[in-house]
This record gives C-alpha cells, structure tokens and sequence, in this order.
C-alpha cells in the first residue's frame, strides 16, 4: 500500500475522530447550562415529578420573584457585590497588567528578566494556596469581613501580565515609542496615548479574563467574609445550597439564582467576543 493511501486513509479517519471530540466536549459545557435552563422553569414540585431535562409548569417568574424576595431582598447585594468585585477588578486589574506587561516587554531596568521569570513563577501557584497568608496580612491591615479585602488581592494577575507582555513585544513598534519620546512625551503619556491603544485587543482579553475569575471567586470571600451583605452570588449562593436538605425550599431559588450568575459572563462573551479572539490570536502566534 502506498504512502498517499495510507496518508489519505489516516486524515479521513481522524477527521471524524476529531468531530466526535469536539461534540462530546460541547456536550459536556452545554448540557449542564440547558439543564439549568430547565429546572429555573420549575416550581419545588415538579422536580420530583420531572425528569432532568424537562419542562414543567412554567415557574421562572414566580422563582425570580421568590429569588429577590428572599430574606429582604439580599440577591440584590449579592449581585451589586459581584458586579463592584468583578467589574471594577477586571479593568483596574487590566490596567496594572497592561502597564506592567509592558513595561517588561518595552522598557530596560535592572532585574528585568528576573522579573518576568518571578511572573511566570506566580501562573504556577494555586490561588488556594495563598488565601491563608492573605487573611493574615488582611488580619493585620484590619480590613478582614471589609470589602477592600477581596477586592484589592482580586487586582493582581501574572498571567494577565505575561499575556500583556506578550502582546506588547508583539503590537508596539519600538519605532513608534522611540518617535513618541522624540516628541517630548514622558514613559506615562507614551504608554496611554501610544502603547495602550495598540494593546487594546490583548488588554480586552485579559480584562475578560479577570472578570470572569472574579465573578466566580470563590475560595478567598469564603476565607475573608462573613457579613452576607458583602458576599458575591458564588458565595451566597452556596450558602442557600447548604440549606436545601433542611429547607427544601431553597432548592428552585438557588438553580434560579444561578441561571442569573450565568448571564452576565455570557453577555461579556458576545460583548468582547471580537476583541478577545484577536488578543489571543495574537499571544499564540507569539
């Protein structure tokens, strides 16, 4: 047999081999969402007469009145938190990136490389890990059960700083920098006015990034909260979730409060879908 066949034979079967992964995996991501999707519909009845997938009485309105009723209205917090947390995280957080990302990338200081490696040294290590010093230095700073005590660790990001820095190496021209300072424009008016609107693809990426790791956080709040005013819906909504074998009633708010805690990253999605494509075109190119 020839090798032409052989070569012909090989790529028609993993083609379909290929399909066949890809729709299990996109199985896998959306069936638990249609499975949300159905059970937000239900009311507490229908989940013991129903099965999985299907409708019963149509109940989502009933259960988001229930849903922002319940206990004086406190999803109302909640999603303010998430939306304060995630919101004001990812593009103060995006910011810091893209500065420090290019400043690695653009500008030569002593330690630079050693900087960077420490960076990537940081992609490394579990977040979990560090929740416990950081209740320690939050301890010490008095700001435990505060909201600066999840937001401000919520700012840092070493991957968003080597995703910057590589978009950085690769978007800005060092002509065009070298044309800026001859200008008379400073590192600071250099990097707002130039740098970071040839950086807007891959800050966009990194910003959807944080927001989406902060809208679901949920480790360090669990670490760092108690007052429930100040919890994000992950959070509170776990703490319903613990309830639901005492208080079956709970059971259609926190399936219907998820619904809800899904949308706001679906609309992030389509909202910066162009954007973020591009920034991560961009670094796997790099």
């Amino acid at each position: 047999m020839s090798t032409s066949v052989v070569d012909r034979r090989s790529r028609w079967v993993s083609i379909p081999a290929v399909h066949l992964v890809l729709v299990i995996a996109a199985l896998y991501s959306l069936l638990p969402l249609v499975w949300l999707a159905t059970s937000a519909t239900k009311s507490l009845g229908d989940f013991s007469t129903t099965g999985a997938f299907e409708f019963g009485q149509w109940n989502l309105w009933a259960n988001v009145k229930a849903l922002f009723a319940q206990e004086n209205g406190i999803f109302w917090h909640w999603l303010l938190n998430s939306v304060l947390y995630a919101g004001g995280g990812a593009v103060i957080g995006a910011l810091i990136c893209a500065a420090c990302g290019y400043a690695i990338a653009k500008t030569s200081f002593p330690g630079r490389k050693l900087l960077f490696a420490l960076t990537l040294t940081g992609v490394l290590v579990p977040t979990t890990v560090l929740a416990l010093p950081m209740y320690l230095l939050a301890s010490e700073l008095r700001i435990v059960d505060t909201f600066w005590a999840v937001f401000i660790p919520l700012l840092t990001n070493p991957f968003g700083v080597y995703l910057a820095r590589v978009y950085a190496d690769a978007s800005v021209p060092d002509e065009v920098l070298e044309a800026a300072r001859v200008d008379g424009a400073g590192q600071l008016r250099t990097f707002f006015t130039v740098a970071l609107p040839m950086m807007r693809p891959g800050v966009v990426t990194v910003l959807l990034f944080q927001f989406i790791a902060i809208w679901n956080n949920f480790f360090l709040p669990l670490v760092l909260l108690t007052n429930p005013k100040l919890f994000p819906v992950s959070l509170g909504l776990f703490q319903w979730s613990t309830r639901q074998n005492q208080f079956p009633q709970y059971t259609p708010l926190v399936i219907t409060g998820s619904l809800l805690a899904v949308l706001p990253l679906v609309v992030a999605f389509l909202v910066l879908n162009r954007q973020w494509r591009k920034g991560l075109a961009a670094g796997s190119v790099k």
